[in-house]
């Protein structure tokens, strides 16, 4: 696996938008931002805790940098590939497709009678 961190050199990420979860308590207000359990506050009034919220994001990114990382996966060969061509030089090889394509006319031949046998049913009716 592979990351690549693509510098951002604009302040497009000097802001960024985030959801609170208030919750009204016996005791006041808790605000969360949503997705962050660790980051919480509870005060007497939504407003404060509104305003005690901010004020702990933004100590908590105050000594942090956010960067875009663009993380590629590993290419990995398909499960089934390792068996492909493995009875290529079978001389009898050909003759299992002769019997498979033969077993799936019979099954074909069964399915047809079967729906046959409920047509006519269907039309006794």
């Amino acid at each position: 696996m592979t990351t690549n961190l693509v510098k951002n050199t604009t302040d497009s990420l000097s802001t960024f938008n985030y959801s609170v979860l208030v919750e009204e308590k016996e005791d006041g207000y808790q605000a969360t931002v949503w997705g962050q359990p660790d980051l919480f506050v509870s005060a007497s009034t939504r407003e404060e805790a509104l305003k005690n919220l901010n004020e702990l994001v933004n100590t908590r990114l105050q000594n942090v940098e956010i960067v875009t990382a663009v993380i590629e996966a590993p290419k990995s060969e398909h499960p089934w590939m390792k068996f492909a061509g493995k009875y290529k030089d079978d001389p009898q090889f050909n003759d299992m497709l002769a019997d498979i394509e033969a077993y799936r006319r019979e099954l074909d031949a069964e399915q047809e009678e079967y729906y046959s046998q409920l047509d006519t049913q269907e039309e006794n009716k």
